[in-house]
């Protein structure tokens, strides 16, 4: 993420593979070698990683950590997006959940150059070409959405789907994803274009918008923060453009690729999509417009 960001967390579902018995006449001890041969080939590929501490994976987020990235700044109950993403990436890599041991880091700290106190660090870190220089990332977990922003009270409040906004004055800052999202689901022709998120914060308040469009990391903070009574209407389905979050790990590090595989294997198992939905959209109440 950029400067204005929002954390918080959850549980990790993950899959580590079914057995296949080898056909219909495999006893019960065949089944049950076969369970302790795939345990202990676990055990060993997580060993053979070369960590901070031996046999463990160190897991580092920001101090403090926030919702919904990270439920109750408690990275260690699972709970929260970004808590739930690490667990999985620490299974599906062959660590246990007693395995992961967590640390805190400031944000920019953990993308400056230089060693680290920890294997990996995840708290909303887009990647980018100028970080890559001075530290690792895996492959994106999440692709930022875009979400309408308004106050209680407001013409957009109630709104559920895309066309009882399209006739509403919606504000979104120049030049960003949020216009380009903003005149292609919505149209241009109420939009109200403004130089800065802040600028658009302060239509809102004085009543020159109904609502805006922001990145959803964004809309959690500032909805939580600088609006009083601040709501989030929704966010739009279609994630084209939007920044891509990455879990960073130190310069070369030889977790870079078996990480990065993790991802992947979550990413195309469904199981990224399914913390999404539970952590960012049901746990939050911020359902996607239609």
């Amino acid at each position: 993420m950029t400067s204005t960001r929002v954390r918080a967390g959850l549980l990790a579902t993950t899959a580590l593979g079914a057995l296949m018995m080898a056909g219909c006449s495999s006893t019960s001890s065949d089944s049950e070698a076969s369970t302790s041969a795939s345990t202990d080939a676990t055990a060993s590929s997580a060993a053979e990683l070369e960590t901070l501490t031996p046999g463990k994976l160190t897991i580092a987020t920001g101090e403090p950590a926030y919702e919904p990235w990270v439920v109750n700044d408690d990275p260690a109950s699972g709970e929260g997006f970004e808590a739930a993403v690490a667990y999985a990436v620490a299974e599906q890599m062959g660590f246990s959940k007693d395995d992961v041991v967590w640390v805190r880091s400031s944000f920019d700290s953990a993308i400056a150059p230089g060693a680290k106190d920890w294997d990996m660090n995840i708290q909303q870190f887009s990647i980018t070409d100028e970080r890559k220089q001075a530290v690792d990332f895996t492959s994106p977990y999440y692709t930022t959405t875009q979400a309408v922003v308004t106050v209680e009270g407001s013409a957009a409040a109630d709104a559920t789907t895309v066309a009882e906004l399209k006739d509403l004055k919606i504000g979104v800052p120049s030049g960003t994803t949020s216009y380009t999202v903003a005149a292609e689901v919505l149209g241009d022709q109420n939009l109200a274009v403004f130089n800065s998120s802040e600028d658009a914060v302060l239509a809102l308040t004085s009543g020159q918008i109904d609502a805006f469009v922001i990145d959803l990391p964004s809309a959690f903070y500032l909805s939580a923060v600088e609006l009083e009574n601040g709501k989030i209407v929704g966010q739009f389905a279609d994630s084209t453009g939007g920044d891509e979050f990455g879990i960073v790990l130190p310069k070369g590090s030889s977790l870079t690729a078996p990480a990065t595989a993790a991802v992947d294997a979550l990413r195309e198992d469904g199981t990224l999509d399914s913390l999404q939905t539970q952590w960012l959209s049901t746990a939050v109440d911020v359902p996607v417009l239609k």
